[in-house]
């Protein structure tokens, strides 16, 4: 049933939405506080980053003499963040709605949804861990005057510290291996082991993720406190910056709490030659796994080889941090949709 129509019958649902406004203001004074720029950046773009683990919806854009282009709409708002840090900017926060296809069928995902980023300069991931760490205590303050909330009937404690782990050692403790044991083709061997189905053409990551998925990430924020799991392997890397020492890790972690994971955060890379190669390697995958197409945005490397300075930022589900306070399991339940 349509969102209007259970408001119709249930005026009660009308809760959620007024709880949805009080989150966003109370993210908007704390990044206020903090100085943050607020940005609007566009939804409709004409090139994207390649990235093989998300499939773009694209669309036609005709002008007023009907000539046609094409146009995507973002997964995220990352890249024009990152333009406008190497245009100066120095902090800067967006909260967009973002698309990302093949997300139905879950309670967690849904094709169309609401992110929050924000991304600062002269900071790599633990400085954003902070930040992400102080806005959650002060939305929870504002929003149920105590850093205790309840999710799934669970009490969680968001009080300091959170629970720390990285990639290794969760492999290690769940699923008694560790990230030297698949490196590379080894995690082939290491997977059938396990009694996972592994064809000739999966990469390393769509490898990884079955053992990921199924013996560390039910673990995760399980318990009454908040977990981070920090350190992720470097096919994992993304748009991510190589620990500097250690190049099989990126400096990368993810937040789950109460069992959901909220947040995906990096320090940035800003190796122009790197990225391309990415690029490259990512385009392939897309052409590989037939996903939709997408044209590559050159204006991004362009702007990276101006020089952007270090920097590190992170992406938080809005309708997930909705969820979590509105003790909801279903991610539909949080924000208005016309699917019946």
């Amino acid at each position: 049933m349509p969102t209007w129509q259970q408001l119709k019958s249930n005026p009660k649902l009308w809760d959620i939405f007024y709880l949805r406004q009080k989150i966003v203001s109370s993210i908007r004074e704390f990044f206020q506080q903090k100085n943050f720029l607020e940005l609007f950046t566009p939804i409709l773009q004409p090139a994207v980053i390649p990235e093989s683990y998300t499939d773009i919806f694209s669309t036609s854009l005709y002008d007023r003499n009907l000539k046609k282009s094409t146009r995507f709409l973002i997964p995220s708002p990352e890249v024009s963040v990152k333009k406008m840090i190497a245009a100066g900017l120095i902090r800067g926060y967006e909260i967009t709605h973002c698309f990302r296809n093949r997300e139905s069928g879950s309670n967690i995902h849904h094709y169309e949804f609401t992110m929050l980023e924000w991304y600062r300069t002269q900071a790599d991931y633990m400085d954003i861990l902070k930040d992400f760490q102080n806005l959650l205590l002060f939305v929870a303050q504002k929003i149920n005057g105590t850093k205790l909330l309840v999710f799934g009937k669970k009490k969680i404690d968001l009080s300091l510290p959170w629970k720390k782990i990285s990639m290794n050692q969760a492999l290690e403790k769940h699923a008694g291996i560790s990230l030297s044991n698949i490196r590379g083709e080894k995690i082939s061997a290491v997977a059938r082991k396990k009694g996972y189905s592994v064809k000739k053409t999966d990469t390393w990551e769509e490898i990884f993720n079955q053992i990921f998925l199924n013996e560390i990430e039910p673990y995760l924020g399980s318990g009454s406190k908040p977990t981070v799991i920090y350190d992720y392997p470097s096919p994992l890397a993304g748009l991510g910056k190589l620990k500097e020492g250690n190049p099989d890790i990126v400096e990368r972690f993810e937040i789950y709490i109460g069992g959901l994971e909220l947040a995906d955060c990096c320090s940035e890379l800003t190796d122009p030659e790197e990225q391309g190669l990415r690029f490259r390697k990512n385009l392939a995958e897309i052409k590989s796994f037939r996903k939709n197409p997408v044209i590559p945005d050159q204006d991004f490397l362009d702007a990276i080889k101006t020089g952007l300075p270090p920097c590190a930022g992170i992406a938080v589900g809005l309708d997930r941090l909705l969820m979590l306070f509105a003790d909801k399991k279903n991610l539909k339940e949080t924000f208005l949709t016309f699917d019946s």
